[in-house]
């Protein structure tokens, strides 16, 4: 079989759309959901949980304000604003934070999302400055921020911590983290883009888990399949504050109605099967594990998973592996991984696995043959 056999002469000329018709045409999906049409996320918005017949938002009111209702109840927060983009929202409230302590360092790991993911925006716009109190590939311990030498006003926790593999700490260490943070007077904020997945592993509801820190930032496109959006909740006096560095920022956008409505579809098809989704990704990280025991370099991490989401790592270069990747969805209808990256160590690729509802449908056998039989046509490529 040569790349692009059953497609188009343009999806061959453009391997982007290539994957993106492989995505959208496979019959079954490990990682991941099935790639969508503009027509078909358009459509999917008719089935949202709200009266269709009311006039859309202007400026944030309407099912925007609806939304951040919505949030600040689950998340037992006495107020929530919403954001177009999980960026701006964590910007916002660093900055705010800033403001309300007088001290403009935050504490944050050096792999979290705004070291690693928003070009230093934090430092460019607001004149923060970050330290670190620790670099091991997990999140802060107690101790290490009792015994942190420079003083900070803020401690950013990024729960899970998606670049050290989505990890996550037991509940009694983020209680003494988050109590080390307070004993230094310090204030705390998640950073929950992923955080409605962290309750099976906390075995906590996400009101007790909000509690702990002063503000959280949700995302709604990265589990709940949302377009876009997030949101930052906390404090009535504290969103206020953010939401007039919201419309500073360019914010306060004229209608917001299509990721608000994606978003409310998120919170009542995706949230309550979470936990379908936390343990089905131990089924299939073993099953990953086992059908690589025999392939030096291959490793799942961590294992088992903390969260639905978890990495692979294979000893294959990254266009070999992409290449693999669609010829496999191509050839039998199933789209195994998702995009792989090398991350150091040339010849080494890893990619991140997302146990979403088309994978609910792989038993652990299913997953074995066919990683079996993806491997053999990776080294045939």
């Amino acid at each position: 079989m040569t790349p692009g056999d059953g497609m188009t002469d343009d999806a061959m000329k453009d391997p982007g759309r290539r994957r993106f018709e492989a995505r959208r045409s496979s019959t079954r999906m490990l990682s991941g959901l099935r790639a969508q049409s503009l027509r078909e996320k358009a459509a999917a918005l008719a089935d949202a949980p709200y009266d269709l017949d009311l006039a859309p938002d202007v400026y944030g009111d309407g099912v925007v304000e609806v939304l951040e209702e919505r949030v600040a109840g689950l998340l037992g927060t006495e107020s929530a604003a919403f954001f177009p983009t999980g960026t701006m929202a964590q910007q916002v409230a660093l900055r705010c934070w800033a403001d309300r302590t007088g001290d403009r360092t935050v504490a944050m790991h050096p792999l979290a999302h705004p070291e690693r993911h928003e070009r230093m925006a934090y430092s460019q716009l607001s004149g923060l400055r970050s330290v670190w109190p620790t670099s091991a590939p997990r999140v802060a311990l107690a101790a290490e921020i009792e015994d942190f030498a420079e003083p900070f006003g803020t401690l950013m926790l990024e729960l899970p911590l998606r670049d050290a593999g989505f990890v996550l700490p037991s509940w009694a260490e983020l209680e003494a983290t988050v109590a080390a943070a307070r004993e230094r007077d310090a204030v705390v904020h998640f950073d929950g883009a992923r955080l409605w997945e962290t309750v099976p592993h906390f075995g906590r509801p996400l009101s007790e888990i909000a509690a702990l820190a002063d503000s959280v930032y949700v995302s709604f496109y990265k589990t709940l399949g949302g377009i876009s959006g997030a949101a930052l909740a906390g404090p009535e006096s504290f969103v206020d504050q953010a939401k007039t560095w919201r419309h500073r920022y360019g914010g306060q956008l004229f209608e917001q109605w299509p990721a608000a409505l994606s978003a409310l579809a998120g919170l009542d098809r995706e949230l309550p099967r979470l936990g379908e989704y936390v343990a089905h990704a131990k089924v299939v990280a073993q099953a990953l594990a086992e059908a690589l025991s025999e392939l030096p370099g291959a490793r799942v991490f961590p294992e088992p998973p903390h969260t639905h989401q978890f990495q692979l790592w294979l000893p294959f270069g990254a266009d070999a592996l992409n290449e693999a990747v669609v010829r496999y969805a191509e050839r039998t209808g199933r789209m195994l991984f998702g995009l792989w990256h090398e991350r150091g160590l040339p010849g080494i690729s890893q990619c991140e696995i997302t146990v979403h509802g088309p994978a609910l449908e792989w038993s652990a056998d299913d997953v074995r043959s066919s990683v079996g039989e993806f491997l053999e046509l990776l080294r045939g490529c």
